[in-house]
């Protein structure tokens, strides 16, 4: 059963695992811009959100289990194999490698920018709730 303080805080701390996860797997694209064959991946956040948070509520009232992960790429990263994908190049190169450095920069930073607003909630959401604890 969900406890208030996960009904407070809502689904922003899965958002937040998403997000970290999801800079894991663009770290690994930036790391291999060099590597030959090497396939660009990313996470669909929306459906990895709205599946985890799917989950989650299906874990915590005991209606369901947990998806599984059956996809190897997925269950290293953590994330629903549904939400996770191969990354289609712009122009692609001789080698067979699919990273694009300038877009695996540029979704970086975003996905960074998009972390930090997340954790700037948390921190928040959860300074209003100690200042409600303790009244100072």
């Amino acid at each position: 059963m969900r406890t208030s303080l996960d009904n407070y805080l809502g689904v922003h701390p899965l958002a937040l695992q998403l997000e970290a996860k999801r800079n894991e797997l663009l770290a690994a694209n930036l790391a291999n811009v060099d590597t030959p064959n090497y396939k660009a991946r990313d996470i669909d956040f929306k459906a990895a959100l709205a599946s985890a948070s799917g989950a989650a509520k299906a874990a915590t009232t005991g209606n369901a289990s947990l998806p599984l992960r059956g996809a190897a790429d997925a269950a290293a990263a953590g994330v629903d194999p549904s939400s996770l994908r191969y990354r289609v190049p712009m122009a692609p190169a001789l080698d067979g490698n699919t990273v694009d450095e300038q877009l695996e920069q540029s979704a970086f930073a975003e996905n960074y920018v998009r972390h930090e607003a997340t954790m700037s909630f948390l921190n928040s959401a959860l300074r209003d709730l100690m200042l409600a604890i303790t009244g100072s």
